[in-house]
């Protein structure tokens, strides 16, 4: 078959989805239209044809997609894929509308609800589109079984149409098992983009007022940042209460180093941040959400704490910081055992093979 993949970032494809792209270039012609950001010359190593596409991953302005919308369908006029596989927002409504009016049979990705469902007005219209461009679609894949009920309830999809995987999976091999280290100062890390929905704003605050109280730790950062953080990070640097080491092309050096991985998100549709640091041993802190409370089992392979709360995120740490070393390594242990037994990526792979094979 010749399948067409669409999606709004390269990495994040590469990072997550190369399994897959491998297992269907298997005995399939892979065409991905993507922006040329980094990782196209690796795809097309694997044997796969990129089409760069660009894509305004965070505008929401319809007015400013019209040049987007208009490359889809010309990519999916052009190519004639005999199945189109989408992740991101953009590319499961765009490129998903077209293709149903080309009979082109399609199977979207919904990686979370994300900001755009964080207010009625912007979450109606949306789901509005969402309604429209997935009434033809094969099936949905979702990360998290809140999203696909979410869905269900606002009657974008009916039931049967959706399927719930353990989000990307994580491959323990490449994320291995990692000796606990010897750390002079207990280190939280979070990794990913510093903004205010991943919990930034109470991370800090809890981090203020361990410190405050005398606790010997340090918070490591490794990400982007929003420029509303930049000053603030620059001063928390110089006050020693952070370690900011900016954005990451590996995270597995940063997970070796840590004593905990610390995730206080307000939504997600499955942390991979979470699954790799499992995967490596390492405990695990996270608010109680969705895409997030799927990985973590509170007190046995680390804590959950109510999302943008600062007090439970703070008892989280403090509970850890308070652990003898013994007791974070069976917390380690007991998440990489879950991360095998449960988020391994070849079920994941074999999952959508599944469905895709039906076709």
């Amino acid at each position: 078959m010749r399948i067409l993949v669409v999606t709004n970032h390269s990495g994040m494809l590469y990072n997550f989805r190369r399994e897959l792209i491998g297992e269907l270039l298997r005995n399939n012609e892979v065409i991905i239209s993507m922006p040329f950001v980094g990782h196209e010359e690796d795809f097309e190593k694997m044997g796969a044809r990129c089409i760069n596409t660009d894509v305004d991953r965070r505008g929401t302005s319809i007015f400013k997609d019209l040049s987007l919308i208009k490359a889809y369908r010309k990519i999916l006029k052009e190519e004639k894929p005999d199945i189109m596989i989408t992740y991101s927002i953009k590319a499961n409504v765009y490129a998903g509308y077209f293709a149903g009016r080309l009979g082109v049979p399609y199977y979207a990705n919904v990686q979370g609800l994300g900001t755009a469902f964080q207010t009625p007005l912007l979450s109606a219209f949306v789901s509005f589109l969402y309604r429209k461009a997935l009434k033809k679609s094969e099936r949905v894949f979702f990360e998290n079984q809140p999203n696909a009920d979410f869905f269900v309830e606002k009657k974008i999809i009916p039931r049967e149409k959706t399927l719930v995987l353990s989000g990307a999976g994580v491959n323990s091999e490449l994320f291995a098992y990692q000796p606990y280290p010897e750390n002079e100062k207990t280190s939280f890390l979070f990794a990913g983009r510093i903004m205010k929905e991943k919990g930034i704003d109470e991370l800090i605050e809890s981090a203020k007022k361990l410190k405050a109280e005398g606790y010997n730790f340090v918070l490591d950062m490794a990400g982007f940042f929003e420029d509303e953080y930049q000053t603030k990070i620059e001063k928390l640097q110089e006050e020693g209460i952070i370690a900011f080491h900016g954005f990451q092309d590996s995270l597995k050096e940063f997970y070796a180093k840590a004593d905990c991985i610390v995730m206080p998100s307000y939504h997600e549709g499955m942390n991979n941040v979470i699954l790799e640091g499992s995967s490596c041993g390492r405990a695990v802190i996270a608010s109680d959400i969705p895409g997030c409370r799927e990985a973590v089992e509170d007190g046995v392979t680390g804590f959950l704490c109510k999302s943008k709360d600062v007090e439970t995120l703070y008892g989280a740490m403090k509970r850890f910081l308070e652990l003898p070393r013994d007791e974070r390594i069976k917390l380690g242990e007991a998440a990489r055992e879950k991360m095998v037994r449960e988020f391994e990526k070849h079920i994941v792979v074999e999952k959508i093979m599944n469905v895709l094979r039906k076709v």
